[in-house]
């Protein structure tokens, strides 16, 4: 299971002008082929009149889905310019549709390049992009007698509360960085000269803003 990646914040749109040619890029964060294939037909359908529809998408944990289209244009210099982009920029799970309605001007091979790379980059930067983290859920279950100082500790340090369950004991749920459990389970035994029950009871990833 991978650990860190980078990917698209949310679905997002952008659009260039070159030599009067409109370039719309359509971006969006997927899961698996089908949704990238699916995605790249609706914007096919919402952009019918439009004279190219050129894609490209990475998906997969080892970047193991990976297709670029031309969409009619000289082949190579559409689909995969975009493709470019999105392993320059390292993300995954990422599709991006570049939608050209022709202003009448030629741009030439070096041009089209140019062209959709320079609309794939606008369209991640108008949809955003995330790191996404995997965190240890670890529970952490004490006496009551510890509830103030415990709260007040964790909420001073790095690390981000879940939540807090009032049962026969409470019940700490604390987003922990993978590689740094041992490093909290040691911090909390410590801290309570080891009355304190510490386990893993789920992973998750967190997000964090890139750009």
């Amino acid at each position: 299971m991978r650990k860190n990646y980078l990917t698209i914040k949310s679905a997002g749109s952008n659009e260039i002008v070159i030599s009067k040619s409109r370039f719309i890029a359509n971006c969006k964060r997927v899961e698996n082929e089908e949704e990238a294939l699916d995605f790249i037909q609706s914007i096919k359908k919402e952009h019918h009149s439009a004279n190219h529809n050129c894609s490209a998408y990475i998906i997969g944990e080892n970047n193991q889905y990976q297709k670029a289209n031309d969409d009619g244009e000289p082949s190579g210099t559409a689909g995969v310019p975009i493709l470019e982009v999105i392993k320059k920029q390292n993300l995954q799970d990422t599709v991006i549709v570049i939608t050209r309605y022709f202003g009448g001007i030629k741009l030439g091979a070096g041009g089209l390049v140019r062209a959709y790379g320079k609309a794939a980059s606008a369209g991640i930067e108008a949809s955003g992009v995330v790191e996404r983290k995997l965190h240890n859920v670890m529970k952490a279950a004490i006496d009551y007698t510890w509830l103030g100082k415990l709260e007040n500790e964790i909420r001073n340090s790095s690390y981000l509360i879940k939540e807090i369950a009032y049962a026969d004991n409470v019940e700490f749920y604390v987003y922990v960085p993978e590689e740094q459990e041992a490093e909290f389970s040691e911090w909390l035994t410590n801290m309570t000269n080891g009355q304190v029950m510490i386990t893993c009871v789920d992973k998750v990833f967190r997000e964090f803003d890139k750009i």
